[in-house]
């Protein structure tokens, strides 16, 4: 008897309690990932920034339209497009200057910067926030579905580059539904615009 009530005692004392630990650089709560690539933030977005053993530099931040934000002693930081990680190596930097060791962490915790449009004929166009990887079929899905006199052949992704430069990614419904030419079902990235004619 009282082997089996050790054996169940191990098992208690070995098994987590409550929520478990994050691994290192990546905070509790933290969204920084989305489909296995790293979250690239974007402006409204807002972020907690905290410098360990720092107190008076923790801070919860809005990125602002720009794609910057203004951190007490390091100043102002263009990080939009960038990942947290990034974000936390060039804050660490820059307070090394006055901070022999400055260690920094980055957590998102609103993403609000991150969202697709989808406009025609859908059930419920608009703008829609995404913290995980969403493809065509699934921005359509939320959408509502197409209506009955969308031209399901004639789908098209429109995406903006950073130089200002649009693409056009063409969409077959018709295809992706019997499981032929699956590349058209691309992932969507943030500022892309879903037109369903």
């Amino acid at each position: 008897m009282r082997t089996i009530a050790a054996f169940f005692s191990a098992i208690l004392l070995t098994a987590p309690c409550g929520a478990e630990t994050p691994p290192s650089g990546m905070p509790a709560g933290s969204s920084s990932e989305i489909g296995g690539a790293p979250y690239l933030l974007q402006p409204g977005d807002v972020v907690e920034i905290s410098v360990w053993h720092e107190d008076g530099l923790n801070k919860q931040m809005l990125i602002r339209p720009d794609g910057g934000l203004a951190f007490p002693i390091v100043g102002d930081i263009q990080v939009a497009g960038l990942a947290p990680v990034d974000v936390q190596h060039e804050i660490e930097s820059r307070l090394r200057k006055f901070l022999s060791e400055a260690t920094v962490t980055v957590s998102v915790i609103q993403i609000n910067g991150n969202q697709f449009y989808v406009i025609g004929k859908v059930a419920h166009p608009g703008a829609y926030k995404f913290d995980r990887a969403v493809d065509v079929m699934q921005a359509l899905s939320l959408a509502g579905g197409t209506t009955e006199f969308a031209d399901l052949g004639d789908i098209r992704i429109l995406r903006r580059s950073a130089d200002g430069q649009q693409r056009m990614f063409p969409f077959a419904y018709s295809d992706v539904a019997r499981g032929r030419h699956l590349e058209q079902n691309i992932v969507l990235q943030s500022g892309d615009t879903l037109v369903v004619p």
